[in-house]
């Protein structure tokens, strides 16, 4: 392991330098948005804040887009949720070289979820290196191999597992642009599975965007479907700020039909899933599919409700909810996450401040228990939110 790490530091210096020679991918301009007041100008690639906490926002590399429309016409090609995450791995690491991966299993076993299945064999063991159990060890390297020039991804087998790099994700990748004054980027992928599954007891049960969500320096983003997953991979790699990807444990075999053309997806835009006019719903990752369940019993009852997958979960895109609330004035929250501190507490926070006289009922919220995930399957499913519960909120709403 000594030998591979010290293959691994020449080979990090080599790729700093080979960057420095010939330059890193073109980068877009993205027009100027805002999120709850801090603004971001962005000129040639260069992103600055105005104010902020020292992500530096909108940096993704150019690449073809693909609206997501494209998804229902009869073109492209189907892939379950975990194919179209290691498809979009893959294209990266065959765009570029200093693209590797890091994690337990994630060599020629393939993860635990397949998502790196056969590119050990088509990169080889340095691209993608299998480590010991040791989170906040290969955690930690990943960190200081992108200080030197790569762009490393970290598989935590299971995101309750990246607990024990608490230390290397908030203290150093998050902080490490801010403390050095600019010197170094940190550009890494966090992702893994998480969320509750099927009986697989609390410590597996994890959803650490609530323990995250307050690191300065992190964008937090959540797929929950095949096409989005790819596209928020891509985006992710690219980034040049530390990207948290949270996937969902019960949603790897969804099936799309995703587009054959090169597609990257913003890390900070929200998604329209069902236009509606009597109610905003708020949700993401595995709790759209219960949201949309609900929504098929509320049309029949004659209500009209707006589903919005927040999808970036840090920072929250409040110009798409902003306009939804706008129109709706009602807004419901429905997350998988803990009641205590979780996303669901922060959105209300940002929506009161901002929209808070579009309002025309107090936000409601519907989240997870705060109780260990139990592991008999009656008691958690107890734990979590189910479509009636979303039902019965929003005809309390809208009374």
């Amino acid at each position: 392991m000594a030998s591979s790490l010290q293959i691994i530091g020449a080979a990090c210096a080599a790729f700093s330098c080979s960057s420095t020679k010939h330059g890193t991918p073109s980068l877009v301009s993205v027009p100027e948005r805002r999120h709850g007041g801090v603004g971001f100008s962005r000129s040639n690639g260069a992103v600055s804040a105005i104010a902020g906490s020292g992500v530096r926002r909108g940096v993704v590399a150019n690449a073809t887009k693909v609206d997501a429309s494209a998804t229902a016409t009869k073109t492209g090609h189907e892939l379950l949720l975990f194919e179209a995450l290691r498809e979009g791995l893959e294209e990266e690491m065959d765009r570029d070289p200093r693209v590797c991966v890091f994690g337990e299993d994630v060599g020629h076993y393939g993860g635990s979820y397949k998502v790196t299945k056969d590119l050990a064999q088509k990169y080889g063991d340095l691209r993608v290196l299998d480590t010991p159990i040791a989170e906040n060890s290969f955690t930690g390297m990943a960190i200081g191999a992108a200080m030197t020039g790569l762009r490393p991804i970290v598989e935590g087998m299971n995101m309750g597992f990246l607990l024990l790099a608490f230390n290397q994700i908030s203290n150093n990748c998050g902080m490490l642009h801010y403390t050095s004054g600019g010197q170094f980027t940190i550009p890494t992928v966090i992702r893994g599975p998480g969320g509750v599954g099927r009986q697989l007891g609390a410590e597996h049960s994890q959803r650490l965007e609530s323990y995250f969500q307050s690191i300065p320096g992190i964008q937090m983003v959540a797929c929950s479907t095949p096409y989005n997953a790819k596209g928020l991979m891509k985006a992710a790699i690219r980034s040049e700020n530390p990207v948290i990807l949270f996937e969902h444990v019960l949603l790897y075999n969804l099936k799309e039909r995703i587009p054959d053309e090169e597609y990257v997806l913003s890390l900070e835009e929200a998604e329209m899933v069902r236009p509606g006019e009597h109610v905003t719903i708020l949700t993401y990752s595995r709790m759209r599919y219960h949201v949309m369940q609900a929504a098929k019993t509320l049309v029949n009852k004659g209500y009209d409700p707006e589903v919005i997958d927040i999808r970036s979960l840090k920072p929250f895109d409040l110009y798409t909810i902003g306009n939804s609330v706008k129109k709706t004035h009602r807004v419901l929250i429905v997350e998988e996450c803990m009641r205590t501190g979780g996303i669901g507490a922060s959105l209300t926070a940002s929506i009161n401040e901002s929209f808070h006289d579009y309002l025309d009922a107090p936000i409601m919220c519907l989240s997870s228990q705060d109780v260990p995930t139990p592991y008999a399957g009656t008691l958690e499913e107890w734990t979590v939110v189910q479509p009636a519960q979303i039902v019965t909120a929003v005809e309390q709403l809208c009374k």
